[in-house]
Formats: C-alpha cells, sequence, structure tokens
C-alpha cells in the first residue's frame, strides 16, 4: 500500500491535533522540522497558545529534551515566568534579542519535587541545600537560562569578619553573579537585610569591572507580603524572595497559587499608580 499498513487509533488522533494545533501549512510544516514528533506531542497538550508558542521556542533554544519539556509543561514553567514583576513582558524579552533583565529570570515558586524529599516535610536548610547540589542538573534546569554554578557555601571577608552564602551562581545572559539564600519557614525582614548585606558585599568584593549589580534571591517556603512590601525588595530590582516547593502540586494547586502570586502582583501595582 501507499502510505503503508495503517495506523493505530491514537496515532490519528495525535495527527488530527497536530492539524488543529497548527493549521498554517508552512508553520506546521516549519515547526515539524524544527522539533521531534514525541516533543510535539507534549506541546500539544497545553491549551493556552501564548504558551505553547514559549514551549515551542525554549525547547529548540535550549534544546530541552522530550523528559526536560514535560516536566516543564507539567510544573507550568511559563505561567511561573507571568509572577515576575512585569508579568507577560518577560516573556516577551525572553523571546527576543533585547537586553535581559534580571525579573525576566524570576519564578514564583520555583519546584524542586527532583529531590524526592519525601512527606511530612521535616528537611532543614542543610538538607535541602545539600540535596540541590546533589541533584545540580535538575536545579539548573529549573533555575533557567545562563546559570553556572559556582560555590557553596562560598566565603566572602572583611577585614574582621567571615560570611558564608548558601548558593552562589553566575548567568551569564545577565553578566552577573547571583546569590541564593535558602530559608525553611517564613521569610523575615532578617532574611532580606542579610541579603541585601550580601549582596553589597559581593559588588564591593568580588564583582568584575563591567559586570551587572549582583542579584540576590531569597528562597524561603512561606513569604510574608508585608515584609516584602515594607522593605528594600519592593524598591530593589536586585533582590526577590520567592517561594519554593518540594514537590509537585497538583494542577488545581499549583494554579490557584500561581493567581494568587498574580494578584499580588495586581495590588502592588495599584497602590505604585
Amino acid at each position: 500500500m501507499k502510505y503503508g499498513n495503517g495506523y493505530p487509533p491514537a496515532d490519528l488522533r495525535n495527527f488530527r491535533q497536530f492539524y488543529l494545533t497548527y493549521p498554517d501549512y508552512e508553520k506546521c510544516y516549519a515547526l515539524r522540522s524544527k522539533l521531534s514528533w514525541t516533543r510535539h506531542r507534549a506541546i500539544m497538550r497545553v491549551e493556552n497558545e501564548r504558551a505553547r508558542e514559549y514551549y515551542i521556542k525554549e525547547t529548540e533554544k535550549q534544546n530541552w529534551n522530550t523528559q526536560t519539556l514535560e516536566r516543564n509543561i507539567n510544573s507550568f514553567y511559563y505561567e511561573r515566568l507571568l509572577t515576575s514583576k512585569d508579568k507577560e513582558a518577560a516573556i516577551k524579552h525572553s523571546n527576543t534579542l533585547e537586553k535581559q533583565r534580571t525579573e525576566d529570570f524570576i519564578k514564583d515558586p520555583y519546584v524542586f519535587e527532583f529531590l524526592n524529599i519525601p512527606q511530612p516535610i521535616n528537611a532543614s536548610e542543610k538538607d535541602i541545600e545539600s540535596a540541590l547540589i546533589e541533584n545540580l542538573q535538575h536545579f539548573l534546569l529549573e533555575l533557567g537560562k545562563g546559570f553556572s554554578f559556582v560555590g557553596r557555601q562560598y566565603r566572602i571577608s572583611t577585614e574582621l569578619e567571615h560570611f558564608y552564602i548558601d548558593l552562589v551562581f553566575y548567568n551569564y545572559l545577565l553578566k552577573s553573579f547571583v546569590l541564593i539564600d535558602l530559608k525553611v519557614g517564613k521569610l523575615t525582614h532578617q532574611d532580606i537585610g542579610q541579603m541585601d548585606m550580601y549582596r553589597r558585599l559581593f559588588d564591593d568584593l568580588k564583582k568584575p569591572e563591567g559586570d551587572n549589580p549582583t542579584v540576590g534571591i531569597i528562597l524561603c517556603t512561606e513569604k510574608s507580603e508585608t515584609v516584602v512590601k515594607y522593605s528594600v525588595i519592593n524598591d530593589n530590582n536586585q533582590i526577590f524572595a520567592t517561594k519554593y516547593m518540594l514537590y509537585l502540586p497538583s494542577e488545581e494547586e499549583l494554579i490557584a497559587e500561581i493567581e494568587r502570586e498574580k494578584e499580588k502582583l495586581r495590588l502592588l501595582d495599584k497602590e505604585k499608580e
């Protein structure tokens, strides 16, 4: 037979869905040649057209394999980026050659389900830090584009004291160091003050000439919006406080979490108007 011995019903449904998802023939052909069929089958499940476009472009640019792509879709990677300070502008900038902005790289929440920490969760900050280092490849994929690992418990010293930063990365797209502080429990103003000091010290003692200012990210299990609102975070584009989750929640839970963060950002934007 000219077209072979036929296809099973599941394949025919996938072929039909591909056509419905990409009705433009020329675009359809171009897309099919860029990504494998298994990757397209994963992307076709995404209902949001903008999210599909994002996953197509990022899969091609970052060379995500099917497992990584499916993990990012299931953890709502695109939607979590929309909780950055400028929301959809982050996606627009990530798909252009415009200057990369720090806020374009920040997700809220981060999801570390790959650590396989059992529930109920009673891991300490040290335990989580060790688990992230042991799963560094997965951690880097969750952080996003351009990150490379520099050090753990990175020592920075003044004439009188030594300070230790949980995790230090460098992002070649931002051209800046990124400091990460892990916190189990609710964010406090002391946590923010400590990160602000670390970031300033790093700028003075470690930042090479020509690099952009150091970025500080506080990863906590619970944020206090009052603390965020009345701290340096509110007016500083180099310090961020975001939540992290040690398990992949249900779709409903994750969407609700994302919507809560977006609503908080909308309220903050209104107060600034």
